[in-house]
């Protein structure tokens, strides 16, 4: 059972999952869209929405916490300046999951995660 379980492992350690999660969201929105496996979308979506709720916040803190976490500061200011525009009438629900198949080395599902710009 998931019962009070909110994070997902990946079979990795804390320091590890957090790089990498910090690393997949920068490229998110620094190329609107990636490739990646179903379980690490469905965690990268849980982070990807705090930092576009952040940067439709807008104030100094924000932006502090969001910069604490993205690795480019060009990325954050991007975010902070054009994302948040296009997500402003948006109330959530800002990336969206697409699954493209099984991967060939060893049949992973794999999903592309893109952000939504409607």
């Amino acid at each position: 059972m998931k019962h009070r379980k909110s994070v997902l492992k990946l079979n990795r350690t804390s320091s590890h999952r957090k790089a990498m999660f910090r690393n997949m969201v920068t490229s998110l929105f620094k190329h609107d869209k990636i490739k990646t496996t179903e379980a690490k979308a469905k965690g990268l979506r849980k982070i990807a929405d705090k930092m576009v709720t952040l940067a439709k916040r807008g104030d100094l803190h924000a932006r502090r916490q969001a910069l604490a976490f993205i690795r480019e500061k060009d990325v954050a200011h991007t975010l902070f300046n054009e994302v948040s525009e296009k997500f402003n009438s948006r109330q959530g629900g800002y990336t969206r999951i697409i699954k493209l198949g099984p991967r060939k080395g060893d049949v992973a599902p794999m999903v592309q995660i893109e952000l939504i710009f409607d």
